[in-house]
């Protein structure tokens, strides 16, 4: 029976460090890829993800959904030879999280509009 190729990824930071690379089964799912970020997450960071939901992962330009297997979203690259493919990593806070400080930032503003017309 032929061994399974592995991909070798790296996770590209917000401020252009990485995590990585790892060797992962085409298999694996985007799920299990944000998991494994979310545990080697460097402590010496200003932003730090609380889990795989504050993690988004792109590679070529797309959003990766997490159902999704790494053989599925490393189509594009087919005919490059093998090599490290790099997914970038953008922490986004959940959106409950995210909604219930937008309401403690927002202060009841007044407009003042004046038109003349002469």
């Amino acid at each position: 029976m032929p061994e399974e190729e592995l991909v070798e990824l790296k996770f590209r930071l917000y401020d252009g460090s990485d995590i990585g690379p790892f060797r992962y089964s085409p298999a694996s799912t985007v799920a299990m890829l944000k998991e494994r970020i979310v545990a080697d997450w460097p402590k010496d960071k200003k932003i730090v993800p609380k889990g795989a939901n504050d993690i988004k992962l792109i590679n070529a330009g797309k959003i990766l959904e997490n159902n999704k297997t790494v053989g599925q979203c490393r189509a594009p690259f087919g005919e490059l030879p093998r090599g490290v493919i790099t997914m970038h990593v953008v922490v986004q806070p959940s959106f409950a999280k995210m909604k219930t400080e937008k309401k403690v930032d927002e202060a009841p503003r007044k407009t003042i509009c004046s038109c003349s017309i002469l």
